[in-house]
């Protein structure tokens, strides 16, 4: 990556994606956070991966496990992107309590945001 690239979007991770961050395996959590980094870069939806109209997953494949991060964009702070929470996917499909999760995260995320 040449210095003079400049990255696409910011990432925050609210205390749900921090927590299940912090439970992986170092060499796991260095992959995930380096599929990030490439796609804040590169567009490829191996990587970020849009899953409906308002969440998007970061995906990473490691020692044969689906790792996800949902994720939702937060364009009032200049192309930001927020991971709501992770899991390990153990089927093709997403389950739909996490699709859940993740849009409940949002609304508490922008609830707080603009009592501020």
């Amino acid at each position: 990556m040449k210095s003079s690239e400049r990255y696409r979007f910011n990432v925050e991770f609210l205390e749900e994606a921090l927590k299940f961050l912090s439970s992986l395996d170092v060499k796991t959590r260095e992959k995930v956070l380096e599929n990030i980094r490439i796609s804040r870069f590169k567009r490829d939806p191996r990587l970020l991966k849009k899953i409906d109209k308002e969440i998007w997953e970061f995906r990473t494949k490691f020692n044969s496990k689906q790792i996800r991060l949902l994720s939702f964009w937060d364009k009032e702070s200049k192309a930001m992107i927020v991971c709501t929470h992770g899991f390990i996917k153990k089927t093709k499909k997403l389950p739909t309590k996490e699709l859940k999760r993740a849009k409940k995260l949002k609304v508490n995320y922008f609830n707080q945001k603009n009592r501020k």
